[in-house]
């Protein structure tokens, strides 16, 4: 049962359910999902926004350089004696800096950099949302070989009783509308059991695409043993709760975003101040070292809009408007949250309970059909009580593991509720979002990892889902 305690959730947090199997497949699904990867390439290209951003506040340097040779007609008029064959060749630089006296480029750095953050968290949401969909899957593929199981010795027990009911009218101590009973029964039920064949390998070719696996190749082995250990979750609500969901640390980080927008808008009203230095030699031929030949300019420059018709002030009213509905979307996340977390401990109480007493009433339901299926080979009772024992033993039975499979899943998802494990401690900082320093030209194809944010530095390896060496059969260590 889920009980309130002190202690943080694992970063591993399936590994309390303390099955081998589903912890190398979570491990197999953090490391090569698509979904996961895809999130931190996204994060990637966020810290590349930065360095953009950033660059702004730094001087911008350029060389230009140029040559022509050009020659003209021997008979062009008014040529003048001149040469007819002139070289020109210049070679210049150009230094241009804004300086940011009203906060615009920082406000837009900072606003890169919350954004970077923002997806950093959106990581970890889609990397929690992808252990949780495989726990559950994994779970519910279990919960199917337990039930085939039961159909499995259910579809025994039945083949036996029409046997029995066989004898029984050929001894004529039975009607023959009590074998039809029992062949009906039989198919009915082997029917049944095919239906669950069918969506255990529905569910088991989710799993393989949750692990980046070709799903014609991926196989789990059955096992009709249905007993995780329930885990002890750690709720701490509601004093840490926001503090360990990722999505709400990335609504918040969207809030600071369009907090820092005003800022941006509100610095369009002044002016804008530009530095400029230029220079360099420009001469008709090689001579270029001779200062006479040299060149410079150097100025500023000022741009001050007078009238836009209102665009300005459109532009920080809506900066207003949207910084007021991110507002709205955290406050509403936190509540979710709490709700979640409240209709988490709800359902797996309630559950507990009923999967207590569903146990109890699958062995009096065993009890009672072995008693009926006595009687009637006894003669003392009829084959109408036995088939009705029959079946509700059965249904109790498959009711019973149904129960325990919404148990575990109301377990996951209220790990998920709160975070799985993950700290808002755990995003990269401002200054680490950066990706890149000035004047760095290595490792730009992979940037160095901050915070939890892994992506595949051999993405290739994953091209070709069909190789031989993309597929994969998992092999049962229950």
């Amino acid at each position: 049962m889920a009980t309130p305690a002190d202690t943080a959730l694992p970063a591993d947090w399936w590994t309390m359910f303390q099955d081998p199997l589903l912890n190398d497949l979570e491990a197999r699904a953090t490391a090569d999902n698509g979904d996961i990867q895809a999130a931190a390439e996204r994060f990637i290209q966020a810290r590349s926004l930065v360095v953009a951003a950033r660059s702004e506040l730094l001087p911008h340097a350029s060389l230009d350089a140029g040559a022509s040779d050009n020659k003209q007609s021997a008979d062009r008029l008014f040529r003048n004696g001149a040469t007819l064959t002139q070289t020109s060749e210049d070679y210049g630089g150009l230094v241009s800096w804004e300086p940011d006296f009203w906060s615009s480029i920082r406000n837009r750095v900072r606003a890169q950099k919350q954004f970077a953050q923002q997806r950093a968290a959106d990581f970890a949401m889609a990397r929690l949302s992808t252990q949780a969909e495989l726990a559950r899957d994994y779970i519910q593929l279990r919960g199917y070989d337990a039930q085939d199981a039961i159909y499995e010795q259910s579809i025994g027990y039945y083949e036996r009783a029409v046997r029995i009911t066989e004898n029984q009218v050929q001894n004529q101590a039975a009607p023959r509308l009590d074998l039809a009973r029992a062949q009906a029964q039989l198919y009915t039920t082997q029917a049944a059991r095919l239906d669950i064949q069918a969506a255990r390998q529905v569910m088991e070719h989710a799993i393989a695409v949750l692990t980046n696996t070709s799903p014609s190749s991926f196989h789990i082995p059955a096992s009709p043993e249905f007993h995780f250990i329930q885990p002890t979750i750690p709720t701490n609500v509601p004093s840490t709760l926001l503090q360990r969901r990722p999505d709400i640390a990335a609504s918040e980080r969207e809030m600071a975003q369009a907090n820092r927008e005003i800022g941006i808008a509100r610095a369009a009203f002044y002016p804008h101040i530009a530095l400029r230095l230029n220079g360099g030699f420009e001469a008709n031929g090689f001579d270029l070292a001779n200062l006479a030949n040299s060149l410079w300019t150097y100025g500023a420059s000022l741009h001050m809009p007078l009238f836009d018709g209102g665009l300005r002030r459109a532009e920080l009213q809506r900066t207003w408007s949207a910084y007021r509905e991110t507002r709205d979307t955290y406050r509403m996340k936190v509540l979710s949250a709490f709700r979640e977390v409240e209709d988490g401990l709800s359902l797996t109480e309630r559950l507990t309970k009923e999967n207590a007493a569903l146990e109890q009433a699958v062995k009096a339901n065993l009890a009672t059909q072995n008693m009926t299926m006595t009687l009637y080979q006894g003669g003392v009772g009829t084959y109408l009580e036995a088939i009705v024992s029959q079946e509700n033993t059965l249904e109790s039975r498959i009711h019973q593991v149904e129960v325990a499979t919404r148990l575990y899943h109301a377990d996951v998802d209220l790990i998920r509720s709160l975070g799985g494990g993950w700290n808002v401690k755990d995003l990269p900082t401002m200054d680490q979002t950066l990706s890149i320093a000035p004047l760095q030209y290595d490792n730009l194809h992979h940037p160095k990892p901050v915070g939890d944010v892994t992506a595949s530095q051999h993405p290739e390896q994953f091209e070709n889902l069909t190789a031989p060496d993309a597929t994969s059969s998992v092999q049962s260590r229950n």
